[in-house]
């Protein structure tokens, strides 16, 4: 009582002190570092948000001056302000590199990063060196952000003034979408890999399954084999940067090693998990570098820390350089010094003719970094940004010389140099591309110049015939139940579907039925030869449907309408008469608008729904974190990702039809016997192996096994805050409520791409 009374009325932030120095007592991650972190689907409030809950964007950008904003931005590329004036007279580089770095950290693993929620405002983005100085290009933005207040977010405003600027530089432009709401607290389940992390790791791996950082719910398969000579390194899947705090690659090599061939070797990877080819790595670096300059005029270790650990004096800002004016001629952003053409804001092809004309020889910034200049004492000069009269020679970086040296990059960069038009073509389509990747289908794009279609925004055609009424739903319904397909099969095509959404760059989900194409249809997960069976009866149902009358069904909507039909059934078979809701007007995809490559990152690693590992990728993490990892794409609650495993066990959708996990002696029928079983004290849980990734439950009193299971099925009565949710669905009073809540939940899956009925998409995702 002493010691409880001498803490009343304490800081509850014991450990830290004024002038931002950490304390020596351990967090909670230190303590539990195998914690299951089910706060991660909580992320992002309601709460957070104070434009409230009733807050439309869409009808904002419309009431947006798009003309006057855009006027707004340019005036400002050619001013300079006195606290961070503009190089060459023009901010336009600066916000250039501030987009493509917002932008740029998109992974296609996981489609996390990228520019559609701004999180360069936030810890870690905002404070990795790779981004210094970006803080003064959003503050530079503030006066535009300050006066359209809500009716741009950040993250568009940030796009746009990137965008604006290549177009006023001559770079002609392919349109430019409105859409990326802003997130109003930082991400704290992107994994980005360990902090100090340096680059490469040897690629021996413990064996699976472990714990792994605290934070990292991501597979860490090996992918890439690359690094200096007679060494193997394991750039971290699905990790999109060779090191931490970079957006790609260390610019004088890996490691800093100034070796331009190694460099191509990250290059490519890098771009690659970035959903690039050779063809558009080579026009962003080569488009990107026609403009602006590099700045190393500052040793690095006399720069400050970055935002979020500097004093409260800084006003927000990082990196506070004490060179002279700490600015202009002195500005200190990643080492390297110089610009890469004699003409910094201007659109032209000088980059790549300087690159492949002259020789380059090593040599140091004044930060000491290593960098490259020419070594024809006539080649030309590059104006000073702020000293006027100085020329200073041209620079170029280990990672621009990739490009020289590397034969397939070689090639594209002869092709850009021959036919300039294509070259031009080539890096807007890129740009376009890259600040628009994680921004969805063109349905949740908004403004008056979208420009056009491209096969990276995986379309779907238009609605093009009436659409299915209730009473032709009902029809269909009980014509699919006729066909003979069960329960299982047809849950397991409607779930395959649906559950392939990530909501982190809106990719995926039911519409467009590309589970009916490759590589979706060839999925082990999948089980094909379930997947053509039940496709063959829908399409015969498709066709004697569509042949009878004006309205018309899709195969992406009867593949839901057949999975809800099934749920129905399931439920009803135990005792309970629910209807799932069903909204019509998916449209199918074709396999020339389709890209496979592309859609084969969607292929899950880990799918606890289904009770699948792929083995043959190899993991170093335990497959709960990963399953927590699934359902936070999936936008889910807790409650919600509890209910829908215990239902799709009990409705059988175990991938390779096995009983583990299965809980019930009524297959097929929505019951909670998987959490009566799972929160028992009849049975101990018995692992069979030695990692403890599959495991008997043993009746206690005769010994025997009763059912078998993996740790995606015992992560919801092991981990303290899932049992409590486990429990519930077990009561007496628990079936009913599972009933209806997997159905909600259910629903919300089937929805989650619709993103052209925006109100019936908000009530599903809402309704938690």
């Amino acid at each position: 009582m002493k010691d409880h009374a001498a803490t009343q009325g304490a800081c509850p932030f014991r450990g830290t002190r004024i002038g931002g120095a950490a304390g020596s007592e351990p967090g909670l991650d230190h303590w539990w570092p195998n914690r299951l972190k089910v706060e991660l689907l909580n992320q992002d409030p309601p709460q957070a948000n104070p434009l409230g809950r009733d807050f439309d964007y869409a009808a904002s950008i419309e009431t947006l001056d798009y003309d006057a904003l855009k006027a707004d931005v340019r005036a400002l590329l050619h001013s300079s302000v006195e606290w961070w004036p503009s190089d060459y007279g023009h901010y336009g580089p600066q916000m250039n590199r501030m987009s493509w770095h917002s932008a740029g950290t998109y992974r296609i693993a996981d489609g996390r990063g990228g520019s559609a929620e701004g999180m360069q405002r936030f810890a870690p983005v905002n404070s990795w060196w790779d981004n210094g100085n970006t803080d003064k290009s959003r503050r530079l933005l503030l006066p535009i952000k300050l006066k359209y207040g809500s009716q741009v977010s950040w993250a568009d405003l940030m796009m746009l003034a990137g965008t604006i600027a290549l177009e006023d530089m001559g770079l002609p432009i392919q349109g430019f979408a409105f859409g990326r709401e802003d997130a109003w607290e930082a991400d704290r389940a992107t994994y980005w890999g360990p902090e100090g992390w340096n680059g490469k790791a040897p690629t021996e791996v413990p064996a699976a399954p472990q714990a792994g950082h605290p934070d990292q719910m991501v597979n860490r398969g090996l992918r890439w084999q690359g690094g200096p000579k007679d060494e193997h390194y394991d750039l971290e899947n699905p990790l999109g940067a060779s090191h931490q705090s970079l957006i790609y690659v260390d610019p004088e090599g890996p490691g800093g090693n100034g070796d331009p061939m190694d460099a191509a070797r990250d290059i490519r990877e890098t771009f690659a998990r970035m959903a690039m080819n050779d063809e558009e790595t080579v026009a962003l670096v080569a488009g990107g570098h026609a403009f602006g300059k590099s700045h190393g005029a500052v040793p690095a270790d006399r720069i400050g820390g970055a935002p979020e650990i500097a004093e409260m004096s800084a006003a927000g800002f990082g990196w506070h350089n004490p060179e002279g004016s700490g600015n202009a001629e002195n500005t200190m952003t990643n080492g390297i010094e110089g610009s890469w053409t004699p003409n910094p804001t201007r659109w032209d092809n000088d980059y790549l003719t300087n690159l492949f004309k002259y020789e380059w020889k090593q040599t140091k910034s004044p930060a000491g970094a290593l960098q490259w200049e020419p070594v024809d004492p006539d080649a030309p000069k590059t104006p000073d940004a702020h000293v006027e009269g100085q020329m200073n020679p041209l620079m170029m970086m280990t990672t621009d010389l990739a490009f020289k040296v590397d034969p397939d990059y070689r090639k594209v960069c002869e092709k850009f140099l021959a036919d300039f038009d294509y070259f031009t073509e080539a890096f807007s389509k890129a740009w376009h591309k890259l600040i628009h990747r994680d921004l969805g289908p063109v349905s949740r794009w908004l403004g008056p110049d979208i420009g056009g279609t491209f096969i990276w925004q995986d379309p779907t055609p238009p609605v093009d015939h009436p659409q299915v009424d209730a009473g032709q739903i009902a029809d269909l319904k009980a014509r699919v139940l006729g066909t003979g397909l069960s329960v299982p099969d047809l849950v397991a095509v409607a779930w395959a579907s649906a559950s392939t959404y990530r909501d982190s760059d809106k990719r995926g989900g039911a519409n467009g039925a590309r589970i009916r194409l490759e590589p979706q249809r060839g999925w082990a997960v999948n089980d094909p030869a379930r997947l053509d069976r039940v496709l063959d009866q829908l399409e015969q149902v498709k066709a004697a449907f569509d042949g009878e009358g004006a309205a018309k069904i899709s195969m992406a909507d009867l593949i839901v309408l057949a999975g809800c039909a099934a749920v129905e059934k399931a439920a009803k078979d135990g005792g309970h008469d629910v209807e799932v809701p069903f909204v019509p007007g998916r449209t199918d995809a074709t396999a020339e608008w389709t890209d496979a490559e592309s859609f084969d990152w969607l292929k899950p690693v880990v799918d606890g729904f289904r009770n699948y590992i792929d083995a043959a990728v190899g993991y170093h993490v335990a497959p709960e974190r990963m399953f927590l990892d699934k359902a936070a794409l999936l936008k889910l609650t807790a409650p919600e990702w509890t209910a829908l495993t215990g239902g799709l066990r009990v409705l059988d959708q175990n991938w390779d039809g096995s009983d583990r996990g299965v809980f019930t002696d009524r297959k097929g029928v929505l019951s909670n016997d998987f959490f009566r079983e799972l929160v028992s004290m009849d049975y101990a849980w018995t692992p069979e192996d030695a990692d403890e990734a599959r495991f008997a439950l043993v009746e206690r009193d005769s010994g025997k096994t009763r059912w078998t299971a993996t740790r995606c099925d015992l992560v919801f009565g092991s981990n303290s805050e899932l049992r409590q949710v486990a429990e519930y669905y077990a009561g007496a009073d628990g079936e009913a409520a599972l009933v209806r809540d997997f159905v909600k939940a259910w629903h919300k899956v089937m929805m989650l791409d619709r993103f052209d009925v925006k109100a019936e998409r908000k009530a599903a995702v809402a309704f938690c």
